[in-house]
């Protein structure tokens, strides 16, 4: 089955978590299928909710990329109406202008040009590590690797690295067209194989990186694994320090994050991320909740009977599920206890 079971989609952006995620999906699903969508009370579980300006770049984004008719797209907006063509593959370049996160207006695009008749290459500036959005480290070492598994095929450079509140961080991605998606069986992620620790700072003391490095060492030394090092001394016309790990099994990689930020010692920001980590290696997870939250899409439009495993089955990922079934003619099993999500794809091509 290839079609959406609706001729026009109306999505609450109220729904369950009612964060920016909601916006995305639907902004991608409704390009892929060229289906209207009409979103309200976007953003509207959050503080200050409507379309900021990571938000409306998505939104100009896609429109770009599918000559779509839009209305309401203007910071604040609290109601859109998106009216997608044709995918148009070639070369884009956007500027979100704030720190608003490269991450996730590239995510809501890639779906969507792996689906059109060329490839293209994209280029994004803004925020690349900055909070509440998976760095481009997390993208490149956890993200990309799933979904070629799944048959899709995209690459992924930096050129200046983003922190907040400066953002100037530069991305480039290229999108290969695909026909088909693979299902996907990420139930047993077997033994932990290797760690890699990248450990950066921009415009601040190298020695704040070193710091965090030896806290992570310290942290993990219990497991008996030598992991890969990275130290980075990142470009950047902002200042920042990150510390990333990717976790890498048998069978799965998971990536666990934390920013520094003003005040903040360096052990800390390693031991935010370590925490993450070890949470995760002491549950049954295979996937890690971002990861999870971001397979799901994938998992709908790919053909055959997909599954995963994920560490909790959290709200966001719940969210997104929702969107998702707004759209496609199918239905999600979510098992709460077990964090086990799987779905029979619409084999969409």
């Amino acid at each position: 089955m290839t079609e959406s079971k609706k001729k026009e989609v109306q999505i609450d952006g109220r729904y369950g978590e009612g964060g920016g995620q909601i916006l995305r999906t639907a902004l991608t699903l409704s390009a892929i299928f060229k289906v209207p969508v009409h979103i309200n009370h976007i953003r509207g579980n959050r503080k200050k909710p409507g379309l900021r300006p990571q938000h409306l770049i998505a939104v100009n984004a896609l429109a770009t990329i599918t000559g779509a008719k839009v209305e309401g797209a203007k910071i604040d907006s609290n109601n859109l109406v998106f009216q997608p063509g044709e995918i148009r593959g070639r070369n884009y370049s956007f500027n979100i202008g704030t720190a608003g996160s490269t991450s996730l207006v590239l995510q809501a695009m890639i779906p969507v040009l792996l689906f059109g008749k060329t490839p293209s290459q994209v280029q994004i500036t803004g925020g690349t590590h900055v909070p509440w959005s998976p760095p481009f480290h997390y993208l490149k070492a956890v993200f990309l690797p799933a979904l070629k598994n799944m048959g899709a095929e995209v690459s992924l450079e930096i050129d200046k690295w983003g922190w907040y509140p400066k953002g100037g961080g530069k991305i480039r991605a290229v999108v290969k067209n695909t026909r088909r998606l693979k299902e996907i069986h990420l139930s047993n992620r077997g033994k932990l194989v290797n760690l890699r620790i990248i450990s950066a700072v921009s415009n601040l003391p190298l020695s704040i990186a070193e710091r965090q490095r030896d806290q992570a060492l310290k942290r993990i030394k219990y497991l008996g694994i030598r992991p890969n090092i990275s130290i980075e001394n990142a470009p950047s016309p902002g200042q920042g320090t990150a510390l990333f790990i990717s976790a890498h099994f048998d069978a799965s990689i998971a990536g666990f994050t934390s920013l520094g930020k003003r005040g903040k010692r360096a052990e800390d920001v390693a031991d935010d991320a370590c925490k993450e980590f070890i949470k995760f290696l002491n549950s049954k997870g295979v996937v890690d909740i971002h990861l999870a939250d971001q397979l799901v899409l994938y998992m709908a439009l790919a053909g055959g009977h997909s599954t995963l495993i994920t560490e909790s089955i959290t709200e966001h990922i719940l969210t997104n599920i929702w969107v998702i079934e707004q759209f496609l003619p199918l239905k999600f099993d979510v098992e709460g206890k077990t964090g086990k999500i799987g779905v029979d794809g619409i084999g969409f091509k």
